[in-house]
């Protein structure tokens, strides 16, 4: 059973998105919030496997919640919501450890399987969001690349992920085991020197290796 913990200052969203999960095979949502103003307390009281968190919140917004859980629970899984795309948003997240990044008007079935890739350890980013976050690196100044040592099919799987692809679409794309996708994905993160896959493809991105 994936436990997961919503954030959002919406009431009926809250409450809509609590009864989703409650409805979904696999999933439950063990607690919902207005903000992170009690995050680290919240973390602490319910282990999570995955946060749904909101940006736009109150007091403490979205932003510093993944800052704040990440620090001390990286190992917590979580994907932003918000209703815009907005490219300095979608970076920060990123910057601080997110796995997803997922617009609000995204269809049930996408919530559901973001949630489903990100807790086996892969990420979800929905096309548009994923486009975004290539356009905000592409606007940069051009920076010096280091070699990171890659070989071809980890820099392919990098690319296939920063597309916004699942662990189980890259497999499909690659004709190859979702288990070889996972070891190629940790040998990523031992490469690039991070610890999430929301790390990496930032990283690959603003250094032009996707």
């Amino acid at each position: 059973m994936i436990k997961v913990v919503v954030y959002d200052d919406n009431a009926a969203r809250r409450e809509s998105l609590t009864a989703l999960l409650q409805l979904t095979n696999d999933m439950e949502c063990i607690a919902a919030f207005a903000d992170c103003s009690n995050v680290l307390a919240d973390m602490q009281n319910y282990m999570p496997d995955v946060v749904l968190m909101d940006i736009e919140m109150p007091n403490v917004n979205g932003i510093e919640g993944v800052r704040i859980i990440k620090a001390t629970y990286p190992q917590i899984k979580i994907i932003m919501q918000t209703a815009f795309e907005d490219s300095d948003k979608i970076f920060a997240a990123l910057q601080y450890g997110a796995e997803g990044y997922i617009l609000k008007k995204a269809s049930i079935h996408s919530i559901t399987q973001s949630i489903d890739e990100v807790y086996k350890g892969g990420a979800f980013m929905t096309p548009s969001v994923a486009l975004r976050v290539t356009q905000f690196f592409n606007q940069s100044e051009k920076n010096i690349i280091p070699d990171y040592k890659l070989t071809p099919k980890e820099t392919e799987v990098l690319e296939f992920l920063s597309n916004g692809l699942s662990y189980k679409m890259v497999a499909d794309k690659m004709n190859i085991s979702y288990y070889t996708v996972s070891t190629h994905v940790k040998n990523i993160y031992r490469k690039l020197q991070v610890h999430s896959i929301g790390e990496a493809l930032s990283l690959a991105i603003k250094n032009k290796m996707v």
